[in-house]
């Protein structure tokens, strides 16, 4: 056989290998690499050209779209407050000095302990040098995530970063509290409407009243009536949500009812984080909610027990 008849078989092998490729290519779908999607604290939603079900949810990357959280504290006191420092690195390597400021904040910054006990929404102080610093401490030992929810200049979405960093000492978990629809913080009631949908849209109304009777003055905090995170359990996928309308829009009502529209990626157990103002106080409702499960709606509105050492339903969260 001469050589241009071999190099034509050979050419014609290697055509029907392509071909074939191509088509379990097409038969298999394109390969793409999930994206977080952008933190609510630049709108209810975020565009993305990958699909709602690739998408993977805020807050369980430490680094995206060459951005990283870099902490510089390595533990977290239980105690007096203690300084906690981080940076946010940029994707030129040097630390981020330049923010678009979202609902009255450069940055919000989330701590919560992995078993979702101990919330707290702070707000760290910037310096020159693009450190963040807060003095923070936290109710008791554990491993503790730490988000930063926030958009760098000239970015066009709010990203969501988190880290892990410990509290030491004698560790207790504590199991997820039972899904209610009604739960007290510092003498007020707040009752919970509307059930979360997996992989859809849910429409939720947070009611605040105290002494039985509705609170209809609430306060603008962070330019809204109240602020909403959700935390999965398990892996503490991050939502952070806000409410349909805000103050002085001439439709929105300053209480009792908060509306926030929110989307879950999966079924499985919530755990609901209330911030709203009264009173000149900041305060937090704590809710559990299983999506994919509705939970019966309570006759009476239930009373709080008294705040555990996990900072599960407890008073005196922190926001700064």
């Amino acid at each position: 056989m001469n050589n241009a008849v071999k190099l034509g078989g050979f050419g014609i092998g290697l055509a029907a290998v392509f071909t074939a490729a191509l088509g379990l290519g097409h038969a298999s779908g394109p390969t793409r690499t999930p994206r977080a999607p952008a933190a609510a604290h630049g709108g209810h939603a975020a565009s993305s050209s990958v699909a709602p079900a690739a998408a993977l949810p805020a807050g369980l990357q430490i680094t995206q779209d060459g951005y990283r959280l870099t902490p510089i504290s390595s533990e977290l006191s239980t105690g007096a407050p203690q300084p906690f420092r981080f940076r946010i690195i940029g994707p030129d390597g040097a630390p981020v000095t330049k923010y678009t400021t979202n609902h009255d904040k450069d940055l919000h910054l989330i701590v919560v302990r992995r078993d979702l006990a101990g919330f707290q929404h702070v707000h760290p102080q910037l310096e020159s040098d693009g450190t963040w610093s807060i003095p923070l401490a936290v109710p008791a030992a554990g491993q503790y995530r730490v988000f930063a929810d926030f958009q760098p200049a000239g970015h066009a979405d709010g990203l969501t970063l988190g880290a892990d960093v410990p509290a030491s000492g004698d560790y207790r978990p504590r199991p997820l509290p039972a899904a209610e629809r009604s739960t007290t913080v510092d003498g007020y009631t707040v009752t919970l409407t509307g059930d979360l949908i997996p992989g859809g849209s849910s429409k939720l109304t947070l009611s605040v009243s105290k002494g039985g009777k509705p609170v209809t003055n609430l306060q603008p905090y962070l330019g809204a009536y109240g602020h909403l995170v959700a935390l999965r359990d398990g892996d503490l996928a991050y939502l952070h949500v806000h409410p349909d309308g805000e103050p002085g829009d001439g439709r929105t009502s300053p209480g009792p009812d908060v509306v926030f529209h929110t989307e879950v990626p999966a079924a499985g157990g919530y755990r609901l984080y209330l911030d709203f103002q009264h009173g000149g106080k900041v305060r937090t409702a704590e809710f559990t909610a299983v999506a994919g499960t509705p939970v019966p709606a309570a006759e009476t509105p239930a009373t709080s027990s008294a705040p555990s050492p996990s900072g599960h339903g407890a008073d005196g969260h922190t926001h700064q």
